[in-house]
Order: C-alpha cells, then structure tokens, then sequence
C-alpha cells in the first residue's frame, strides 16, 4: 500500500541509539471516531493493485513500526516472502508456508483450564523488551490514559507481515478471557485500517492460546478468506445471531454495520457468548473481519461492515506435532499456515477440511451451546426492561 505524504511516523519509531530504548516513552496512537472507517474499503481487482492502495494514518505507523523491529532483529526469525496458495476446491482455503514459525515459535504454556488464573512467574506480557512495543493505542473519548489504552506489540514468530497483538492494560496482569475493552480495541482496530485483509482474533486458553495473559492478534493478509461472504441463517428474529454454513467448521456470527452503538451492541453480545462458554470449560476461538451483512452472499468485493464470528470448539492443550498445521483462530477462518514444505505441497482441501472438523464439537454438545447462545441474545430484551425499571 502506498503512504500518504502527511503521516509522520518518525514516533513511532525507536531511537538510533540503542542505549535509548530502554528509556523512550512509549508513543500514544490516539484517533476519534472519524477514523473508524466502514465505507470505502474494497478489494482491488488484483492482489497487486494492495500496494498502490493509500494506507490509513494507523497502517502507516503499525507497517512502518514492524518494518524497524525487523530490520532491527527483534522478531526470531526474518519472515520473507510466504509460498502461497489457494487450496483447489469449493471452499477458498488459503495455505501458506512458513517453516520457521512452526519450529521457533513460542512453546504453549502448561494449560488445564480455559479458566486457569493468571500466572506471574509464566512468561507475560509484562517481561517483553521495551522495542517489542510499537504505540499504545488511545481512544480520544478514553479518558484518563491507561483507563482503555491497549498496547500494540510484535509477534516475534509471525505469521504473516505486520503481526502483532493486542494487550490491553498488561500491568493489571487479565488471564486470557476476552473481555468488553479488549474486544472493542481489536473491532477498532480493525476499522482504523484501510487494508481490506487486515484482521484481527482471539485464542482462548485450549484454543490454542500460547500465553495466558489477555491478547488478541493482528495481522495482514492480501487474500480474501472464505468467511467475508459465507451465508448464514439467522438463530434469532431481530438478525443479532445468525450461523455461518459453507465453511468446514460452523461459527456463530455477529455483524456490526457502523461503529457507535451496532458496534457497542455486539461487543457485549459477543462478549456475553464468550463467558457462557468459559464458565463451562468450552474452548473458543473468535475472528474480526470486514465483510458482508449476515444472510448475503455478495457476488462483487463488497465489504459492508464487520463480521465478528465466534466458534466453540474441542480443547487442545498444547500443540499437536505432525499434522500440517493446528487449527485455531486463523484456520477456522481459512487461512492455514503449514509447518513443513511436504505438507505444503501434498495439503488438499479436503485433508484440511478433515484436520478442522476434528475440532468440532460433538453434535449434541453443539446443540446445547447454540441454544445457550440463542438463549442468551433472546434476554437481552430482559435486562433492557430490568434496566428501564430500575432506572424509573
């Protein structure tokens, strides 16, 4: 993407000499609600008109950040150009091979529950090197700083090219439950973008989180994924909770068309599903991306709006050695990054559409959690009247 010639993303950057890093104040990315843009971000006809597309000021300072922090050899491995390649088939799987992210990567931590306590003598979040750290993220109507604030931190194994993660308030040392402000930070975020493939997620303990302290990830990718469009069925009669089909492993989706109020709407419905399912030991995984209204399959790049969806899904503790790749947030959406270059070569759609559906839940558990969840958005008319009341 092209960069606008008014952006200044000197602060962003770490000093020229090193023995002042440790000492740079981190810089406030601070934006209002005119940057939250919805409108107006599109595919391009090809994957090669993306760098030409102009970058938002947020773009800017996150690519320009990341780009330092590699030349500097702060990520464990330098993440060149990716082999690419979208699965054959009906589904519009997109693989990708990145060996060294499959061998260096951190290690998951012991984990037994998706509720587990935070841990302080684990590795966190509070022991990363001050270059790790890119801007703290300031919403303008955030108040006191540190209130909302959220740190935007490199991946040091990334995925893909501007990896990063989201951590809201690391002093306060949150485990890895999704929380209202966490997710409100990665919807934004997102939003703050112009890149049509930028997204954002979350791993829940036993679904594949490898740190158990609150973060969301985020990151580039110049490939449409099969979740923008997929349809669904609506599960409720207001449209607030539909189920995406077409996909290997059905999700619930939330769509939220605006910032503001649809956007507030859905952060605490989603919000909402994710503590049914933690309070039951249930595994989750959770994907943000610009997208389609629920119900519509559109035949051109339209991106209308944000698609929230959310998959409960088996645990797994840990990651499995030999199989091409592990399915967490990312691959439940379509993107699959391979460990090893046989796998990436022999990878079939269908031998990936068997690796996701292994973490399904078995049907009768699914049953009960989409009723619990259909159930839950089917209150909200409840509480809105409690509230009313109380509030006569």
């Amino acid at each position: 993407m092209a960069t606008p010639g008014d952006v200044n993303e000197t602060p962003y950057l770490l000093s020229p000499n090193t023995l002042d890093w440790d000492g740079q104040v981190i810089p406030d990315f601070t934006y209002g609600p005119e940057e939250l843009a919805v409108e107006g971000v599109q595919w391009p006809q090809g994957p090669w008109a993306l760098d030409t597309q102009p970058r938002s000021r947020f773009d800017s300072a996150l690519c320009a950040a990341w780009t330092q922090r590699a030349e500097l050899g702060f990520f464990r491995y330098r993440l060149g150009e990716l082999q690419t390649q979208t699965l054959p088939g009906a589904l519009g799987l997109v693989a990708q091979l990145n060996v060294e992210r499959g061998v260096q990567r951190r290690r998951p931590q012991d984990v037994r529950s998706v509720r587990q306590a935070f841990d302080p003598q684990q590795f966190n979040f509070r022991k990363i090197r001050r270059g790790e750290v890119l801007f703290r993220l300031h919403p303008q109507s955030g108040g006191l700083r540190g209130e909302h604030d959220t740190l935007v931190v490199i991946n040091v194994s990334p995925l893909e090219r501007g990896h990063v993660l989201l951590v809201p308030e690391p002093a306060r040392g949150l485990p890895q439950r999704l929380l209202p402000g966490a997710l409100r930070a990665g919807l934004e975020a997102v939003l703050l973008s112009v890149h049509p493939g930028f997204r954002v997620g979350f791993n829940s303990l036993g679904g594949l989180a490898s740190v158990n302290h609150l973060h969301l990830h985020g990151y580039y990718l110049d490939h449409r994924l099969p979740v923008e469009q997929a349809p669904s069925v609506p599960l409720d009669p207001l449209g607030r909770l539909h189920l995406l089909q077409a996909l290997p492993a059905p999700g619930f989706l939330f769509y939220a068309g605006s910032p503001g109020p649809d956007l507030e709407a859905v952060v605490g419905r989603v919000c909402r599903a994710t503590d049914y399912l933690s309070e039951r030991e249930i595994a989750h995984n959770v994907f943000v991306t610009r997208g389609a209204a629920p119900g519509e399959r559109s035949p051109s790049s339209a991106l209308t709006g944000l698609r929230v969806i959310l998959w409960p899904r088996k645990s797994s503790f840990g990651v499995k050695e030999g199989e091409a790749f592990n399915v967490a947030l990312c691959e439940l959406a379509g993107h699959l990054p391979v460990k090893t270059s046989q796998d990436f070569s022999s990878l079939t759609e269908a031998a990936a559409v068997a690796l996701i559906q292994d973490c399904v839940l078995p049907r009768a558990q699914a049953e009960e959690v989409q009723a619990g969840l259909v159930a839950l958005v089917a209150g909200e008319e409840l509480r809105s009247g409690e509230a009313l009341t109380i509030g006569l």
